[in-house]
């Protein structure tokens, strides 16, 4: 087996015939940033979402709003206007509200727990939850509201 290798003053004044044009070192980023953009509107409206699940109208009042310490999800307490109790997006009778919360604070009694009760609810009953929470084990209660527009 033999191989031939034409001497280099015979290639000088050849081109190749496979390569007309350079290869090209520019990233066109355009398509990039369409793909980008969509996303990002994609985001804005389905950010909204994916709050927690039952629907509350909550009050408004003045306050500075508490930077949470966890990655976790927050317990969450809601109170419908109706009167009806939730756990996160669990409906739950007054009566078994405590046992629970109680079963809940075996593992997760040091977290905070949130309560959100709509502004048509009586003020007895976000007490009795708020309460029921107490008696279960859970000393991090916070009530949640929406900021107050204005002064």
């Amino acid at each position: 087996m033999g191989a031939s290798v034409k001497p280099v003053q015979q290639m000088k004044g050849r081109r190749r015939r496979g390569r007309r044009h350079a290869p090209m070192s520019e990233i066109n980023v355009t398509p990039m940033v369409d793909v980008m953009l969509v996303l990002l509107i994609i985001f804005m409206v389905a950010a909204p979402m994916l709050t927690v699940g039952v629907p509350v109208e909550l009050p408004n009042a003045q306050g500075q709003q508490l930077q949470s310490n966890t990655s976790k999800e927050p317990l969450t307490l809601s109170v419908a206007a109706s009167g009806d109790v939730f756990v996160g997006e669990a409906k739950v009778a007054m009566s078994e509200l405590s046992v629970k919360l109680a079963e809940i604070a075996k593992t997760r009694a040091e977290e905070a727990i949130y309560v959100r009760g709509d502004k048509g609810v009586d003020y007895g009953t976000v007490l009795k939850v708020m309460g029921r929470a107490n008696a279960a084990g859970f000393r991090k209660i916070s009530l949640v509201s929406e900021k107050e527009e204005g002064g």
